[in-house]
């Protein structure tokens, strides 16, 4: 196994801030069988709280977390928060559920 069976990691906003808190690095590389990995797999696997995240930014296309990530993808995880509308991420319904932000409180 080499470089090319690797995924390329980023956390955004107070997903970035929890990792960094628990001394580890924000941005790092995961190795992801050829048949690929889930984004959900991905994120518990790496302790990421997945009740606060509300994509995954694949190759730079917003995918939902049950989407597949495969070897030599580029995956940034995006938390819940204002800024939905300006990165593309919709939901069926057009409205997002209200789900806790990354500080606890009802809004993002």
């Amino acid at each position: 196994m080499g470089r090319e069976d690797r995924v390329q990691v980023r956390l955004l906003g107070c997903l970035h801030a929890l990792r960094k808190a628990r001394g580890l690095p924000a941005a790092f590389a995961i190795r992801v069988p050829p048949e690929g990995r889930a984004g959900s797999e991905i994120a518990t696997e790496n302790g990421l709280p997945l009740e606060k995240i509300e994509a995954v930014f694949r190759n730079g296309r917003v995918q939902d977390l049950s989407a597949p990530i495969f070897p030599g993808d580029r995956v940034a995880f995006v938390p819940y928060g204002p800024y939905r509308v300006l990165l593309g991420i919709r939901k069926d319904s057009g409205r997002a559920p209200r789900r806790k932000g990354c500080n606890g409180r009802g809004k993002p």
